[in-house]
């Protein structure tokens, strides 16, 4: 049996490993199109911040981890999938066959359709090259626009404070991070971000960016950086959609991300908003599986299909997806959102059904917010069964909500008491463990 892996990110590598634990003897090709070893997009924030060095973001270690275990590694892009066939097209013209095939390709950045968005100052935070160009750009004092303030914008913006640059934060939505926090919550987060002097512009785009001339020694680090002449690299004038210009000396686009799904033409693999794919994590293909950011797997309560481009879903879905493809019989009960942000030192969290249901479905919500004390909580019920919860400033036990979201444990008379006090969930939480015991 041979098994391909498209991708060396989270998702590709714990499923190789997975395949090898659960089939000796297989054929285990894992391919990743970038030349570093495998590494984890979400470490390159603490690399920009220098707490770790470029092995710091490394998956695994050893040098030899994959050839230990007889994974065999190959640096190449797909091009295209035969799926009749059960072969890769990759982009050096060479045929690669499978058995079994996993799709965990991961996402990419979105760049969005703004003039000047190619400009060699204009960069996403996305892959170790791109960090690198950060790292000579954002220096302290350097003037810097990031367009996007969701989950990885915030992420990144950590990493840019830390730098000591000069930062402004541009979001189209209402609030910030709008997609894991409620309104009241996003409004805090915009709040304490501001308090450490980082500008944030909510409402608002970007229409245009365009160059201007700037300092030589910027000029040079430019040129150095994106590999272009210092001509070239000049300074940015960016034009928002409320006609507010803004002079920086780098651009980072954290607009959001889109699954790389542009080499499965013609397969017969059903695409929605990512690869779908069933509880078993395969696709409309058999033989075929997808995994992480990639794919679209039902919601733990709707059923519905979800992207979930989070970690800990991409390892589950990752190790469901690999049992299968070596003859086992493993499902997902169900992606379970779960975000836990820092935020300059401002900790967050969204689990699950965050943004609730209405009293219709059987919904209810209760929120608190002490805007003093940078403290927030907002629970949301559907019957007594908590579904989704956000928090701001817990750091104590704040993760039995999610324990309580997913084991979809009923609360009994516990819901109406955290209806009136939600911050007592720590309590409903042993008293709920205490009668399953």
């Amino acid at each position: 049996m041979k098994h391909v892996i498209i991708g060396n990110g989270p998702a590709g590598v714990v499923a190789a490993e997975t395949l090898r634990k659960a089939d000796a003897t297989a054929e285990i090709v894992l391919i990743g199109a970038e030349p570093e070893p495998a590494y984890s997009r979400m470490a390159i924030p603490y690399l920009l911040e220098g707490n770790i060095a470029e092995s710091g973001t490394y998956l695994r270690k050893t040098e030899n981890h994959f050839a230990s275990l007889r994974i065999r590694e190959l640096q190449a892009r797909v091009n295209s999938v035969d799926s009749a066939k059960r072969s890769l097209q990759l982009a050096d013209g060479t045929v690669e066959s499978y058995d079994r095939l996993l799709i965990a390709s991961g996402s990419h950045p979105v760049r969005p359709p703004i003039p000047g968005m190619d400009l060699p100052q204009v960069q996403t935070c996305w892959t170790l090259a791109d960090a690198r160009a950060i790292a000579n750009l954002a220096t302290p004092g350097a003037r810097v626009l990031q367009l996007g303030a969701g989950f990885i914008g915030c992420i990144i913006m950590e990493a840019l404070a830390a730098r000591g640059v000069e930062l402004t934060v541009v979001e189209m939505g209402d609030r910030m991070v709008p997609r894991m926090m409620t309104p009241k919550a996003g409004g805090m987060i915009k709040q304490w971000v501001e308090q450490k002097g980082v500008r944030v512009l909510t409402g608002k785009g970007v229409k245009s960016i365009a160059p201007i001339g700037s300092s030589p020694g910027l000029l040079e680090r430019l040129a150095q950086a994106v590999g272009v002449g210092a001509k070239a690299a000049a300074g940015l004038a960016v034009t928002l959609t409320d006609g507010e210009e803004i002079a920086c000396d780098l651009v980072i686009v954290a607009a959001g991300v889109a699954p790389n799904v542009g080499f499965l033409d013609n397969t017969g693999v059903k695409i929605g908003k990512g690869i779908l794919v069933d509880q078993r994590m395969q696709t409309s293909v058999a033989g075929i599986y997808a995994a992480g950011d990639v794919a679209e797997a039902p919601d733990l309560f709707t059923g519905a299909p979800v992207v979930s481009a989070i970690q800990p879903n991409a390892a589950d879905q990752a190790r469901v997806a690999a049992l299968n493809m070596a003859g086992g019989d493993a499902q997902m009960k169900g992606v379970l959102a779960i975000n836990v942000l820092d935020t300059l030192g401002l900790i967050s969290t969204s689990f699950g059904q965050w943004w609730g249901e209405t009293p219709e479905q059987g919904g209810s919500g209760v929120e608190f917010a002490d805007e003093a004390n940078g403290r927030y909580m907002s629970l949301q019920f559907q019957a007594d069964i908590l579904i989704g919860a956000t928090s701001i400033g817990h750091t104590d036990h704040v993760g039995v909500l999610r324990g309580l979201i997913q084991t979809r444990t009923p609360l009994g008379p516990w819901k109406d008491t955290l209806m009136k006090d939600p911050n007592g969930f720590m309590a409903a939480y042993l008293a709920s463990a205490q009668g399953a015991a």
